[in-house]
């Protein structure tokens, strides 16, 4: 009978099936097993197998099994020297049911994060990718962390390992968030985790916390360092995110260098990443070298006119300098797989470390019991001679019953039964102890067990208390040498369209009206990359976005044709174009910001033969003054006259414009090109991600045209000056000052001379022109350095010191415009005559704000009337009566701005900081 009979006859699979069948005269029977429930039950065997045993840690402990049966193999093995990897490959093979492989890579990877296991030889680099060497050349033991918190037979739970020869840990008790410390991934079916590793330091402290019941907060640290934007980290849990970026350094003009990669990256998938976005002409670069030794340098060499702000920023856009990370973390709790937040493992772990003292504390307790019991029995036994009382016994039963009988009298003192173990015990003491036996040192014995079990009872009584002093006692005698090596900080994100190289040439066939990269026999228009949008504008007034492309059809009678940039709200169009229904020329200025891809736009009034006479674009908004010479069959008397477009307003695309002339237009040519009609660019500085907008966020600089610069002072002591450019990377770390340069500002700077050991005071102005060097204004000796600076306009410093070495620590204000003048920025400039100072500071609040931020728009709101200092007052009033106008509105002295004496008015009060 076939198995498509038997189910025909309403036969369900199962496991095993009972077929019969007749061969000859005999009827057999077979099992037979159907392929559909083999692969069903095995694959989800296979499934459970890898999920709990290969890929995902257990919580109890943060390990996978081939971890465990390493470490467990090594504390078999552990005699306080090295032992070759082989050979604890060897004797961990007696556990784990897969090849010497496997248990080497695992043995490395844990031996890597330099926290479980001490190494000794060549153990590979993970920053490098170097792989380790072989398992016979190089050795480990068991670190004294890992015997510390790591093992411990007693509360140890076993089992079988899988041939049945030898006993193995089901968990090790560890306590201590292991799991969160070395992070952890693995791939299993269907299923993944991902776990970032943790500070050390950071992690006890959270369990500390988690003890005193506060929230905690946990982020990644990564062992190779770097920097992390956890905004989206979401505790880990699925669904988060983080951004993991290298820290690069720009050198100079010519040079970038890389101090150290992202998590996961090494400097050779670095390398490669950013020679392979340099052949796909995503980034321009001179040369890439790897200088790697005990530290990562990576030296990024530029080609000249290439910017190094624009290559930091192509390089995290287009290479692994900046790599994202999806955590998820997925823990084995009862078998089961768990999704968790680092926070709540944190929490989980931390109370099963409590869970395991208290289990400690109890078998502690359980041995002095036992210790107290036989010591106090034995000096029982031994002061009352009851050993004599067995002299005259003759079986072993009679010596025992002997000495139960002799205890009786005394068991009330004890603190437990006296059992037969008890007594067999005491008749092994031999004679040599009896004779010298000391009641005192007894005494002494027991009293110190009795202090043992107290304190054991007094921690049980407080476990959080001793769980609290358990952590602080390692990261006292653990955390030297392990802080946080990544920093957190707050990218700003990197648009590839803004930071892609103009990779391409765009050409155009402006009659018949193609347009592309591939039309090189035709006219060319502009560089621009491959991720750039075109706008394309045609005589009939028409105009089109579209992607760049090797050839595209547009429309004929092109006139113009260039990069568009959607969020440049500075470029503005001058147009002028004839209606084609009226004759009538009209002129408009527009801006074009928000269109659809590939979609027609009318900038004329769309009748019927419109064209454009005029069309310029003016990156900067700038206006022009152009030369109109009609027809010469115009009836007008005046033939040529010239048009100012300063005199429009800037609007949308879709606005007719204003009349030019009713005349035929001949020809319009330029006469002169105007100043910007937006004025200068307001320009925000972000002090979180150390970048510069024009979006209003962080501190606001001023208005900047085109020959502004920035100054900056860093805390090294050097001072720059560099360009508004949004390109421009700062570190905040390093700023001492940054702010919009002026020439009369007046730099004030308190600085320790090295060599002298002298604190000198010096004031200067800002006397070099180069932007984008740097240049040092304290004494280059070693160990100069700068205590503080400011660009305050009445600059008050704050100085901690002693006048004798016995004498009380005082503290005195220095106003800093009044103890020296303003010099050279070279001099040294004075010294302060204190004897032993401790602390020079210049409170951060005064530095001047160059300009008041751009005020919002007025709101018909009710306004409270402002109270104004007396001297202020005086001024503003003599300025409101020159202009008729009312000092009860501050807005009111803001518009006296047209009468001198109402500007001195303003100027005092804005010297004041009184608003």
């Amino acid at each position: 009978m076939h198995n498509d009979e038997l189910n025909n006859e309403g036969i369900e699979r199962e496991d095993e099936l009972e077929v019969a069948f007749t061969d000859g005269d005999e009827e057999v029977i077979h099992n037979v097993t159907p392929v559909s429930g083999l692969y069903e039950n095995w694959f989800l065997d296979y499934a459970s197998y890898v999920i709990l045993e290969r890929a995902v840690p257990a919580i109890e402990d943060g390990l996978k099994p081939v971890q465990r049966r390493i470490l467990h193999a090594m504390k078999e093995m552990d005699d306080g020297r090295f032992n070759k990897v082989a050979n604890v490959i060897g004797q961990t093979m007696q556990y784990h049911p897969h090849g010497d492989a496997s248990i080497g890579d695992a043995m490395v990877n844990i031996g890597q994060k330099d926290l479980l296991i001490e190494t000794q030889g060549n153990w590979g680099d993970v920053r490098t990718g170097d792989s380790a060497a072989a398992p016979r050349y190089i050795e480990a033991r068991l670190s004294k962390f890992a015997l510390d918190v790591v093992f411990n037979p007693q509360t140890t739970l076993w089992q079988l390992s899988y041939d049945g020869r030898k006993n193995e840990p089901v968990t090790l008790p560890v306590k201590f968030p292991l799991l969160l410390t070395q992070g952890v991934e693995g791939i299993a079916v269907g299923l993944s985790t991902k776990i970032m590793p943790h500070n050390f330091k950071e992690l006890i402290k959270g369990s500390i916390e988690v003890l005193k019941g506060r929230k905690t907060t946990l982020l990644p640290d990564f062992p190779n360092g770097g920097m992390v934007d956890v905004t989206n980290y979401n505790s880990g849990m699925r669904g988060g995110k983080i951004r993991v970026r290298a820290t690069i350094e720009k050198v100079d003009k010519t040079m970038l260098i890389i101090r150290d990669v992202p998590y996961g990256i090494t400097t050779t998938g670095l390398m490669e990443s950013i020679v392979k976005a340099s052949e796909n002409n995503k980034i321009k670069i001179k040369k890439v070298v790897d200088n790697t030794a005990a530290d990562v340098e990576i030296q990024v060499q530029l080609p000249p006119g290439v910017s190094p702000d624009l290559t930091m920023d192509a390089l995290y856009a287009f290479t692994d300098c900046e790599v994202s990370i999806s955590p998820n973390t997925c823990v084995i709790i009862d078998d089961k797989p768990h999704f968790l937040s680092v926070d709540e493992l944190l929490r989980i772990s931390t109370f099963k470390t409590v869970d395991l003292l208290k289990r400690e504390l109890e078998i502690r307790k359980g041995e002095l019991e036992d210790k107290w019991h036989y010591s106090s029995l034995e000096k029982i036994f031994i002061e009352n001679r009851i050993y004599r009382d067995i002299e005259e016994c003759e079986t072993w039963e009679a010596v025992l019953e002997a000495i139960d009988k002799g205890l009786d009298p005394f068991k009330k003192l004890l603190r437990r039964e006296v059992t037969q173990d008890d007594i067999i015990r005491l008749t092994e003491i031999k004679i040599k102890r009896i004779s010298k036996f000391d009641s005192f040192k007894a005494d002494e014995y027991i009293k110190k067990l009795e202090e043992e079990m107290a304190e054991v009872d007094e921690h049980l009584a407080n476990l959080i208390r001793y769980a609290i002093a358990y952590f602080e006692g390692l990261l006292k005698k653990y955390g030297q040498g392990r802080d946080r090596k990544t920093q957190v900080k707050t990218f700003d994100v990197i648009t590839a369209q803004k930071v892609a190289i103009a990779n391409q040439k765009l050409y155009m066939n402006a009659k018949d009206g193609f347009i592309g990269t591939g039309l090189r026999k035709d006219e060319f228009v502009c560089d621009c990359s491959d991720m750039d949008d075109i706008i394309v504008f045609r005589k009939d007034g028409k105009f089109t976005v579209t992607k760049v492309a090797d050839k595209t059809f547009v429309g004929k009678d092109i006139i113009m044709a260039g990069v568009y940039n959607k969020n440049d709200e500075h470029m503005v169009y001058n147009m002028i174009y004839v209606d084609g229904k009226t004759g009538v020329s009209f002129a408009k200025r527009f801006s074009v910001k928000s269109i659809t891809r590939d979609k027609e736009y009318d900038l004329t009034k769309g009748n019927k033969g419109s064209k454009v006479h005029y069309l310029t674009a003016n990156p900067n908004s700038e206006s022009e003054v152009v030369n109109i010479t009609l027809s010469p069959q115009a009836s007008a008397r005046i033939k040529a006259f010239d048009y100012d477009f300063a005199e429009l307003m800037i609007k949308g695309k879709g606005s007719n414009g204003n009349i030019v002339t009713k005349y035929p237009v001949k020809k319009v040519v330029q006469k002169s090109l105007g100043e910007s009609t937006l004025g200068g660019r307001e320009i925000f500085y972000d002090e979180v991600i150390g970048r510069l907008n024009t979006e209003g966020r962080g501190r606001y600089l001023g208005s900047f045209n085109t020959d502004d610069t920035i100054l900056v002072v860093y805390e090294d002591g050097t001072y720059e000056q560099t360009t508004f450019d949004l390109a421009n990377h700062y570190t905040v770390e390093k700023i001492k000052v940054l702010q919009k340069f002026d020439p009369e500002l007046v730099v004030s700077a308190i600085y320790y001379e090295g060599e002298n050991k002298t604190y000198y005071v010096k004031r200067f102005k800002i006397e070099t022109s180069t932007v984008g060097k740097k240049f040092s204004f304290i004494a280059e000796t070693k160990n100069s350095r700068l205590e503080a600076v400011s660009t305050h306009t009445v600059p008050m410093a704050t100085i901690s010191f002693k006048r004798s070495l016995r004498g009380e620590k005082e503290t005195e204000k220095l106003l800093l415009s009044e103890f020296i003048d303003v010099k050279g920025w070279k001099a040294m400039g004075n010294k302060l005559s204190y004897f032993k100072i401790f602390e020079v500071k210049i409170p951060r609040q005064e530095q001047v704000e160059q300009e008041e931020k751009p005020k919002a728009k007025k709101v018909a709101t009710k306004r409270e009337p402002v109270t104004l200092p007396s001297e202020l007052k005086e001024l503003a009033d003599e300025a409101a009566k020159v202009s008729g106008a009312q000092l009860g509105d501050l807005e009111t002295v803001e518009e006296l701005s047209d009468d001198t004496s109402a500007k001195e008015a303003l100027k005092k009060k804005k010297q004041l900081d009184l608003f």
